[in-house]
């Protein structure tokens, strides 16, 4: 529920003095917009994030093994093909609302950057 969300990140950003959101969900970083220094949109294609999502690492955070997280990936493919069609919070709709009314310093990324090992 939001209001948990929003309690969990509000004691978060409270107890750390910077710290990174990953914004898919566009409803809970309108929840720390007036707190945040600087946002990055990763403005994607579809196309690329298809490649993107196809080419991903196990994730055992989420998944407990490989395959599962392989039988997860249909599902993925296609609701990442809605991504420009969608009304939500995930939507490339509340997005770019999101970045367009964004008045703090920003940035828009439109292709993969390739990892720099150092």
């Amino acid at each position: 529920p939001i209001k948990e969300s929003d309690q969990e990140i509000q004691a978060f950003t409270a107890s750390n003095e910077t710290w990174v959101i990953e914004g898919c969900y566009t409803d809970l970083l309108q929840l720390v917009v007036a707190q945040s220094t600087e946002i990055i949109f990763m403005n994607l294609s579809v196309e690329l994030c298809i490649a993107n999502a196809k080419s991903r690492p196990w994730e055992p955070h989420k998944y407990k093994t490989k395959q599962a997280q392989d039988n997860n990936l249909p599902m993925l493919i296609d609701w990442i093909g809605q991504y420009t069609e969608r009304d939500d919070t995930f939507s490339y709709t509340a997005h770019q609302q999101f970045y367009e009314n964004y008045s703090g310093n920003k940035k828009m990324i439109t292709q993969n950057i390739p990892h720099q090992a150092s």
